[in-house]
């Protein structure tokens, strides 16, 4: 099963216990490192192995070739030149791209669609490129390994939303994995980020590309910032604070308003090559925008996953929460939710033995359901867990589609938050049903087209769109929400239903 829309950050667990004076690359100065270069490359491939396992790769050979080739020759043109460096696509609709130690950079097909040329997306990758130069994840490495903690090798360059994590849900926070880790850890400092703007700059101007890029690409961090806000704002809610992650972090307006003085410092009389936006929009012509189908589709209130033939629907006000090996239906608080898990084929063939075997359901009473025709079981009672101690358990098993079964299971961060939320989460579980045709319908994924800019601007463009709030989200697609218009004629992007 694939319920897949993954953190982008990755727990890099050190196991050395003492520094190495190693010459920092960009600098030229010697530091007491917790890695050397031989250990950052074979952490990195260790790494890189789990990410492969979280992430799906972007199936589209061409697009994997291009963002490769286009690494290569930055990578060329840095300060690590001699690294053998890794660039792959990740299949995630996640604003972010991130690095490992030892040259492993990834970006998303989610940041992707929001790139205007090649040199926007050069941006993104000379960013990454920088945090491995200046030996970033090395430095987090050496700074905390005193303390005992685990090292995040990624870097998030596009978190700029509100995390889709749950704030303040106890026990819950543990146990649904979130879809932005902006809200979850902290990762690079605030000059080590300001540092890499500053090497993306460098490496696109050594590879003849405007660094006012960069600017062009904080610029899209800015404008998510700036939609997240006016849509909170319409819906009520407060403005995403930028706490967690990226308290720790440099504003958007801060990192605007250094690369623009860092790209003005550049011979303005360099003649720079064509940044590439007819060659990057062919790329990206018919990309999948969204979440992909395998992993499952959200529209509103509904989730549909057409490979697994199921369907559920929150409550309303409630949201949805697409992990990598679950489901989460959340309430507007974020402290009660509904989860769905497969239940894995070895835990046991009727539900019976799942609650025997893979729930080790002690004490309690089992009571046998019908969810829209399909075979279900409540339990309601206690478990035992590893050390034997006895602990509440409450599940509802479903005989789902081909003869799959998943378990749905109510959590909240307290008895009394659970019990609040009862009559919801009732109505939560109530609505998993085998897809019908209407789900079916509904059930299709987007994808990037492309279309010359009409005389009825984005308004008209809206009309074919299957977005939500489409005139608003194809401005922020194609680079001017915040002001300014494409030239009539001029391709623009387009996001419809396949």
């Amino acid at each position: 099963m694939r319920l897949k829309f993954l953190p982008a950050v990755l727990l890099l667990t050190l196991l050395c216990a003492c520094g190495t004076a190693v010459m920092n690359p960009v600098s030229g100065q010697t530091e007491l490192s917790a890695m050397s270069e031989e250990q950052e490359v074979a952490e990195g491939q260790k790494a890189h192995q789990q990410v492969l396992k979280e992430y799906s790769v972007y199936n589209n050979p061409a697009v994997q070739d291009y963002v490769n080739a286009l690494g290569q020759r930055l990578a060329a043109q840095s300060h690590r030149a001699n690294l053998q460096w890794h660039f792959t696509v990740l299949d995630s609709p996640e604003i972010n791209a991130f690095a490992l130690p030892g040259g492993y950079v990834y970006v998303t097909r989610g940041i992707m669609a929001y790139m205007e040329s090649e040199a926007d997306l050069a941006g993104v990758i000379g960013h990454e490129i920088g945090h491995v130069t200046a030996r970033h994840g090395a430095q987090r490495a050496t700074s905390q390994q005193h303390a005992g903690l685990g090292v995040f090798a990624a870097s998030i360059l596009g978190a700029v939303l509100e995390s889709q994590g749950i704030s303040g849900a106890g026990q819950l926070a543990g146990q649904v994995s979130q879809t932005v880790a902006a809200g979850y850890i902290a990762s690079y400092g605030r000059e080590q980020e300001l540092q890499a703007d500053g090497l993306g700059a460098q490496y696109l101007a050594r590879n003849h590309y405007d660094p006012h890029n960069m600017v062009d690409v904080i610029t899209v961090l800015k404008n998510q910032e700036r939609y997240a806000a006016d849509q909170a704002k319409a819906e009520g809610k407060s403005a995403p604070t930028g706490a967690g992650w990226l308290a720790s972090h440099p504003s958007n307006d801060q990192r605007l308003q250094q690369i623009k003085q860092t790209a003005d410092q550049y011979d303005a009389k360099m003649q720079y090559v064509d940044e590439g936006r007819e060659r990057y929009f062919k790329v990206i012509a018919g990309m999948s925008f969204g979440e992909s189908a395998d992993q499952g589709l959200v529209r509103g209130r509904n989730f549909y996953h057409g490979a697994l033939g199921i369907a559920l629907t929150a409550p309303v006000g409630w949201r949805i929460q697409n992990s990598a090996t679950q489901l989460a239906l959340l309430n507007a608080a974020g402290d009660a939710g509904l989860l769905l898990k497969p239940v894995p084929p070895a835990a046991g063939k009727t539900h019976a033995e799942v609650l025997r075997n893979g729930f080790k359901a002690a004490q309690g009473k089992t009571e046998p359901v019908t969810i829209n025709g399909l075979q279900a079981t409540r339990f309601n009672g206690t478990r035992q867990d590893a050390q034997g101690q006895s602990q509440a358990l409450e599940v509802t098993l479903v005989s789902g589609p081909d003869s799959k079964m998943y378990v749905l299971q109510p959590a909240a961060k307290d008895a009394a938050t659970l019990q609040a939320n009862r009559s919801a989460l009732r109505e939560a579980e109530a609505s998993f049903r085998a897809l019908n045709a209407q789900d079916r319908a509904a059930a299709k994924p987007w994808s990037i087209k492309l279309l010359p800019y009409p005389k009825g601007g984005f308004a008209e463009l809206a009309k074919r769109s299957s977005l939500p709030n489409a005139e608003q989200q194809l401005r922020l697609v194609n680079g001017v929400y915040g002001g300014g218009e494409p030239k009539p004629g001029q391709l623009v992007k387009v996001v419809e239903a396949l």
